[in-house]
């Protein structure tokens, strides 16, 4: 069986779009044309809405915390120091837009950062009142995305501009709200994606489950049960994977994440809903019948939260003898290039040995030259419409004959 992922020459109607030219980087860069370097107002401007998104949504928290924030997380945050942290980025986005509006020959960057740091102060700013709690209720996780949108971007941001590969590459490249989208969805939806991914383990492997070995395992020490997951989840991930390469069917999905052009800390977040429920549920269930213990399992889900973000980051380091050993952004990069000799390579999360192993690593000594779909497909942009591209695509080979020629690839 061959890869969808193989270039054709002749492109099926119903399933690609003709060859586009290279879209703006859109809303923050591309709204008034003007300048963005230092001085400009254009970064000051930028700053002024991303804090004043932070703190309108740090007050919504505030107002409905059994809505919009995480039951595990609700009474370990430290409110003092929250409300200061608050209060500090409230001034902060404050003043940055009365620079924007000050030094920008168009008002729109810093306008929008105020009026995003008004609308949060007239909740209530630092001074909200903490709505009431109700336990075991429904919520969305928007103080998820917050911290995590805090966390990686004074991580990776800084790192990307300091130790670039593409140095020519700007941090609101094209396509940035796409891929920002599917980072605001995936954290938003936490509660909904966890129940999905981990509760098919318990209903399809809990009559295996052999009570002896769960706890055999379980006594074991915290390091050593953390690489036995590392061990497991990425065998596990490795071969999900390669069938989200083969199999048309699932190919439809995996192909979202692959249409990203270009690399860094955000293209990791660019996953159908779909394909992360079904690789996070298969991927947790020897995590499940084997019955590892809660730290080990944290210490797991934060290690390849930070690493397949890293992994698509666009930063220059190359690891010397290591990149052999651990899944590095060089080793992860070659997955997603769109050169013929990259295709269908490098399926494994952590460890490259998976891949030597089955005969699927390509880690040449350079980088890849270009990225994204084999011979320049281009999926529609935007979120929504690449959330139901997988569907239309299912439909439209249906209609054109079946299964086999759905699976075109320009």
């Amino acid at each position: 069986m061959t890869s969808p992922q193989q270039p054709d020459p002749q492109p099926a109607a119903n399933d690609s779009l003709p060859t586009q030219p290279p879209r703006e980087a859109g809303f923050l860069s591309g709204v008034d044309h003007l300048p963005t370097h230092w001085g400009s107002g254009w970064i000051s401007g930028v700053l002024s809405i991303g804090l004043g998104i932070v703190g309108l949504g740090a007050v919504l928290c505030l107002h409905f915390p059994s809505l919009l924030t995480m039951a595990e997380l609700r009474g370990k945050y430290p409110l003092l120091l929250v409300r200061g942290v608050l209060f500090a980025v409230l001034i902060a986005s404050f003043v940055l837009g009365l620079m924007s509006v000050w030094l920008r020959e168009r008002k729109i960057l810093g306008i929008t950062g105020l009026l995003l740091t008004l609308a949060a102060m007239l909740l209530g700013g630092a001074s909200a009142p903490v709505g009431e709690v109700s336990q075991n209720s429904p919520y969305l996780g928007l103080d998820w995305f917050l911290l995590n949108l805090i966390v990686f971007s004074l991580v990776f941001v800084p790192l990307e501009r300091l130790f670039a590969r593409q140095r020519e590459q700007p941090v609101f490249r094209r396509d940035w709200q796409t891929d920002l989208t599917y980072f605001f969805i995936s954290s938003l939806l936490v509660q909904t994606t966890t129940y999905l991914t981990l509760k098919p383990a318990g209903w399809l492997f809990g009559w295996a489950q052999i009570a002896p070995l769960r706890a055999a395992v379980r006594l074991q020490p915290f390091w050593l049960q953390l690489i036995e997951i590392l061990l497991v989840t990425d065998l596990t991930q490795y071969w999900v994977h390669r069938l989200f390469h083969r199999l048309p069917l699932l190919w439809r999905f995996h192909e979202i994440h692959h249409s990203a052009e270009v690399m860094d800390w955000l293209a990791g977040s660019r996953l159908h809903l779909v394909d992360v429920i079904v690789t996070r549920g298969l991927s947790y269930v020897p995590v499940y019948w084997l019955g590892f213990g809660d730290p080990a399992v944290f210490a797991y889900i934060a290690i390849v939260s930070l690493q397949a973000t890293f992994i698509h980051a666009n930063v220059r380091f190359e690891f010397g003898p290591l990149k052999w050993l651990v899944a590095t952004p060089q080793f992860h990069h070659w997955h997603h290039s769109a050169e013929r000799e990259a295709i269908d390579k490098n399926f494994a999360v952590h460890l490259p040995i998976w891949d030597w192993l089955f005969g699927t690593l390509y880690l040449p000594d350079r980088w890849p030259a270009a990225y994204g779909l084999a011979g320049g497909k281009r999926l529609p942009p935007g979120y929504l419409r690449q959330l139901v591209h997988p569907f239309r695509a299912s439909a439209a080979a249906h209609e054109a004959g079946g299964e086999n020629d759905s699976r075109e690839q320009p």
